[in-house]
Parts: C-alpha cells; structure tokens; sequence
C-alpha cells in the first residue's frame, strides 16, 4: 500500500477549495485564523468520541472506529487549508519537522 502523503492532501485540499471557490472565502491568509477555528473543532469531535467511549473501544469498535477516521480526516483538511492560507509547502513542512525532529532527540 502506498503513503498517503502531504503533497497529495494538499493536492487534493487544493482541488476541493477549486470546485467550491464561488461558495467558499479564497484560500488566503486573512482566513487561516478561521480555519484554524474551525480545525479546533473538529479536534473537539475527536476527543468527544474517545471521552465517550473510551479509546480501547474507538480503535476496536468497527462502527466507531470509521467516526474517529472520519472526524480525524476532517482535523488534516483543515490543517492542509491552514498550510495552504499561509502558503507553507510540503517542503517548508518537512524541513521544519526534521529540524524540530533532531532538536528533541537531544532534549532529554
């Protein structure tokens, strides 16, 4: 099975604010404020589901399992839209992840 990697989310999310462009506010930084609003919420409904029910039965429960999938692809929309209103590329992404990677590997 291949990755699912950030490029293509961002590929996708990318297509997603194209089809809806005249419905939706442009993808811009005057907007990354809202969607990290909105990305905030969608980690609430995470949450909610793993409060209650606990998270052995989120993982195990088939039908439960698909809400928390579901709720959690919502959290990395949201997120692709953020990267996407602040102009942040996979690229940019990676190399600030490698280098907060090697920072905490030295941490403690």
């Amino acid at each position: 099975m291949a990755d699912f990697g950030i490029n293509e989310m961002l590929e996708m999310q990318k297509a997603l604010q194209d089809k809806y462009k005249d419905k939706w506010k442009p993808i811009c930084p005057e907007r990354g404020k809202d969607q990290l609003l909105w990305m905030i919420g969608e980690i609430g409904e995470v949450i909610d589901i793993i409060k209650k029910h606990g998270g052995e039965k989120a993982s195990q429960d088939a039908e439960l399992r698909e809400h928390l999938i579901e709720e959690l692809a919502d959290v990395l929309m949201y997120y692709n839209d953020v990267l996407l209103c602040y102009g942040v590329s996979a690229e940019d992404l990676k190399q600030s992840y490698t280098s907060k990677f090697e920072k905490n590997m030295k941490r403690w």
